[in-house]
């Protein structure tokens, strides 16, 4: 697995809640674009629900994970654009039941959450992109 180190205790920086303060990692890295609560036909999942919203927008990361040959455990790093920054815990829940099977009792990647003014589409509540260490596939 090209995903080296987490790192959740870094000294004299409070303790990473949910997420680590830096992952290592080497090998190939992908950059996959911001995903949103569009099903394949493009049609909107989970209308005013930012639970129903971020699944489906991690349900599409994990397709393109997939295709790219890697799994969570590859995330080096989320960044979840947001229209309220309040709500971090229902993304943190949803987030944890895609990435816990996978990462067991290793930390989460890397994470910043920005809350913005809008996202491109007025119904969408959440984006989400992230930055893949991508397996060897030889």
């Amino acid at each position: 697995m090209p995903v080296l180190d987490r790192f959740t205790a870094v000294p004299n920086v409070a303790q990473a809640p949910g997420y680590s303060h830096a992952v290592t990692a080497c090998g190939r890295l992908a950059f996959v674009a911001g995903q949103v609560a569009l099903d394949a036909d493009g049609r909107l999942v989970g209308a005013g629900d930012l639970a129903a919203q971020t699944g489906q927008a991690l349900r599409n990361m994990q397709y393109v994970l997939r295709a790219l040959g890697a799994d969570w455990p590859d995330v080096v790093r989320f960044t979840w654009y947001v229209l309220d920054a309040a709500e971090v815990q229902v993304i943190r829940d949803v987030r944890d039941a895609f990435l816990r099977p996978s990462l067991g009792d290793r930390p989460n990647p890397a994470s910043t959450l920005v809350q913005v003014a809008a996202l491109v589409q007025p119904e969408w509540l959440v984006e989400v992109d992230a930055v893949v260490a991508v397996p060897d596939q030889s």
